[in-house]
């Protein structure tokens, strides 16, 4: 079994100003020549994130499972699927990561359950009422014959969020179809949630990311939604639109008693933490989440959903800081993840794109709390537009082809070499196509480019790392000209030029820049970081 990280007792709240790196666990590195990430490929490649400078790993789901969505439909939360490697494998993962001083965080998916989990398969054996189904979201249909669903419900995936059995009834699934939703009514969930959590902090894992934290619990009643045809979709809504009604799927009330649960178990493996992935977009209702006794962190996407463009990306920063200021807990801050666009291509694709990500970088960084990474973004990756006969998401078929779903934010990671898998795998192809043309954005191409963007994240992040000495404090925005985000955050000034012309720099001695600066000007998408203090000579990347 894996040791416990050395200094988890000493330090308890080593998360609240931590860089998390995202693995994607199919897409970061395969060892074993199949074509998809495993955990021995990401053991092999732990120096090159101790040397990036991030503090912890959240690896995504590497349970037993059909994979139907890649993981996230678990049929065996306490195990490894052989796809990804053993428990052993993980065991010396664990040991390994924390002796070049990385913590580890796993996924927990609490909502939902493979179809081929033994509960759901005793469920479907049984005759409608047997006590195996209580576990899950049994209904009979409605109208007389019972061949309506039992509400309106729309999955997020697109399509009805029931299935009809043979025998009649329906159960709901708020994703696909082979992912039937837990009813948080039955105390066998908590006790087998808890169960799970205590397998893998027994193992020494350091705390864990919780999938749709807002939807685990369900009003009984499950009344109709009040605008099914909009309320599939992926996308939040327009943050400028009127506010719609609340959606009787997410966010109910009953949620917080469950994350109290959650709560007392982490409480029992003192330096342990948990952070939820929570779309509510009502700040208030947000912050009911990081209540002391609930989550330590709550993901909020609004950085992530803003527009390059000052008054958005200034108008996210401080709605995301308001919203934890009453709970003690720091903001969580994302720019791209598994399940949106990465920010590369939300702001431009091509030479624009990779221009506003370098500026991204400095921005998310500079900011108080803690940042999530999502895997490549320190190379610049894109999405890819991948041919249809590729694409494996759920959303593709579910929307009945009309939404291309999340593939084109997991391609895997590019090593080197000059063509496709780029040193990913040692086989000839990948779960997922990658693209020609990548060499310049490969991780040996940017360890001999000095200007490259690797070596700008290594900058910063070492950077970041010596100012958490100083107080965090509240962001203070100093004036700036228009286009210009400017703030003092932990003794630094961070200055963002999103306006239409270079600008000129708020008073201090540079230490970092995005880009090369020239006359005391920040060039039009850069970024610079600053000091008042007399430091050394400014850091450059490498």
């Amino acid at each position: 079994m894996a040791s416990l990280p050395p200094d988890r007792s000493v330090n308890l709240n080593w998360w609240r100003d931590a860089v998390f790196y995202q693995v994607y666990i199919r897409s970061f590195a395969d060892a074993d020549g199949d074509g998809v990430g495993d955990l021995r490929g990401l053991r092999q490649h732990l120096p090159y994130l101790r040397d990036l400078g991030i503090d912890a790993l959240w690896i995504t789901p590497f349970y037993p499972s059909p994979m139907v969505d890649h993981g996230y439909d678990v049929a065996d939360p306490r195990g490894v699927d052989p796809l990804f490697g053993d428990l052993p494998e993980f065991d010396l993962l664990l040991t390994e990561a924390h002796a070049v001083g990385l913590r580890v965080t796993i996924d927990l998916v609490p909502n939902h359950v493979s179809a081929l989990h033994p509960w759901f398969q005793l469920a479907l054996a049984e005759d409608p009422g047997g006590p195996a189904r209580r576990r899950f979201h049994f209904r009979p249909g409605r109208g007389e014959d019972g061949g309506r669903p039992p509400n309106n419900w729309q999955s997020t995936f697109g399509g009805p969020a029931w299935t009809r059995l043979p025998d009649g009834q329906w159960y709901l699934h708020l994703f696909a179809p082979e992912q039937p939703d837990l009813n948080w009514h039955h105390p066998d969930v908590a006790e087998d949630l808890a169960r799970t959590m205590r397998f893998w902090l027994d193992r020494g894992v350091d705390g864990f990311r919780i999938d749709v934290a807002h939807g685990l619990a369900k009003d009984p009643e499950l009344p109709d939604m009040p605008d099914p045809a909009a309320g599939w979709r992926l996308d939040n809504p327009d943050p400028d639109s009127p506010k719609p009604p609340r959606d009787p799927r997410f966010d109910d009330d009953g949620v917080h008693a469950l994350h109290r649960g959650i709560r007392q178990t982490l409480d029992e493996y003192p330096g342990s933490m948990a952070v939820g992935e929570i779309w509510v977009d009502d700040d208030e209702r947000f912050a009911r989440y990081l209540r002391p006794d609930e989550l330590h962190l709550g993901f909020n996407f609004k950085l992530l959903e803003a527009d390059w463009d000052a008054a958005p990306l200034r108008a996210a920063i401080e709605r995301s800081i308001i919203s934890v200021e009453s709970t003690g807990a720091p903001p969580c801050w994302v720019l791209s993840n598994h399940d949106r666009p990465r920010h590369v291509s939300r702001y431009g694709d091509g030479g624009k794109g990779q221009r506003r990500a370098r500026a991204a970088a400095l921005l998310m960084l500079a900011l108080p709390g803690v940042a999530f990474h999502y895997y490549g973004e320190e190379l610049g990756m894109p999405s890819v537009r991948l041919p249809d006969d590729a694409l494996q998401d759920p959303v593709w078929q579910r929307s009945g082809q009309s939404e291309r779903g999340r593939d084109s934010e997991r391609v895997p990671m590019p090593w080197s070499g000059q063509s496709s898998p780029y040193a990913f795998s040692s086989g000839s192809t990948t779960w997922l196509p990658m693209p020609a043309g990548w060499a310049p954005i490969t991780v040996d191409a940017q360890e001999r480019d000095p200007a490259s963007l690797l070596k700008l994240y290594r900058a910063a992040l070492r950077l970041r790392r010596d100012h958490r000495g100083s107080p965090a404090g509240r962001v203070t925005w100093l004036d700036s000209p228009p286009g210009m985000l400017a703030f003092r955050c932990a003794g630094m000034t961070c200055a963002v030029n999103l306006g239409a012309a270079a600008a000129k720099l708020p008073k201090g001695s540079v230490l970092l820049s995005s880009v090369e600066l020239a006359a005391g000007l920040l060039p039009v998408d850069a970024a610079a970081w600053l000091t008042e203090h007399s430091p050394p000579p400014a850091v450059t990347p490498g």
